[in-house]
């Protein structure tokens, strides 16, 4: 899923008082923390991952195997924090059109 910038604004707005749910460990990306972010994004559609490592290149790695994985979109990323999107069945978050 694509999402322009006025979605893109409009979903670091609703993320910003949000608490990261998932924190990556020394494990790294393992199947079981990309488990648990799908369960996550299933229940809450929009959430924050810690990602605990201050090297950019391992870090993109990182959130783009969690975007492949996981099939979401990524909103933004601050520092070593990344903001997930992913629209459940249920469509909790309703973002604007355009």
């Amino acid at each position: 899923m694509s999402l322009n910038k006025k979605q893109i604004q409009y979903l670091k707005g609703l993320a910003h008082s949000l608490k990261p749910i998932v924190l990556l460990g020394n494990n790294g990306l393992t199947e079981a923390v990309v488990a648990e972010i799908d369960f996550a994004l299933n229940h809450h559609e929009l959430i924050k991952i810690k990602i605990p490592t201050d090297d950019r290149e391992t870090k993109q790695l990182i959130v783009d195997a969690i975007c492949r994985e996981t099939e979401a979109t990524k909103v933004q990323v601050i520092g070593k924090t990344l903001i997930l999107y992913r629209q459940s069945e249920e469509k909790k978050i309703s973002i604007p059109k355009l």
